[in-house]
């Protein structure tokens, strides 16, 4: 058996990213309704490529989040948290939820729940979860969310994220 001997080490972080690049992953907002600083209440929200199904049963999903975020601090507490599985063509929109937090959501008319969930238009899922548990995970945290109720539409393209730039799926027909 051949030998790999072109291995780079782990701590080479350029080497790193472009490995974790070669992973496609889907794209979600994660929102909730907040009350801002004067009382109003408000959506917050941010994107989220480090998200995948996790449970049938419980039905759980995850999504990563930097140590750093000051955003996830927000959304935890909420009693519902909305994720939107964005669609092929909110490429603009999830660059937008990844912006700086007070620009987040203009020109966006979310959807939201009672409990406070929120949700953009449009998007090929929505799922409305609450949060199962949270794992320390190096420089970011593994968060677990229950899927309280959910809506979807496996005919809308979803948005995906490979090395480092936003694509489409392609279905392959027999004989490609």
């Amino acid at each position: 058996m051949p030998v790999a001997d072109d291995l780079a080490p782990a701590t080479d972080t350029a080497t790193l990213r472009r490995a974790y690049g070669c992973f496609p992953s889907g794209v979600v907002a994660v929102a909730c309704q907040v009350t801002d600083p004067t009382g109003t209440p408000a959506p917050a929200g941010m994107a989220a490529s480090a998200f995948t199904t996790v449970s049938l049963d419980p039905p759980l999903v995850s999504l990563c989040v930097q140590n750093t975020s000051t955003t996830w601090p927000r959304l935890k507490e909420a009693p519902a948290i909305g994720l939107s599985v964005f669609a092929s063509d909110q490429s603009d929109l999830c660059r937008q939820l990844a912006g700086p937090a007070a620009s987040r959501f203009d020109g966006i008319t979310p959807l939201r729940t009672d409990d406070g969930a929120v949700f953009i238009p449009g998007a090929a899922a929505s799922l409305s979860c609450s949060l199962f548990n949270e794992i320390p995970a190096g420089d970011h945290t593994l968060v677990l969310l229950r899927i309280e109720a959910l809506r979807s539409d496996p005919g809308v393209e979803p948005l995906v994220f490979h090395a480092s730039t936003f694509r489409s799926l392609e279905a392959l027909r027999d004989g490609r």
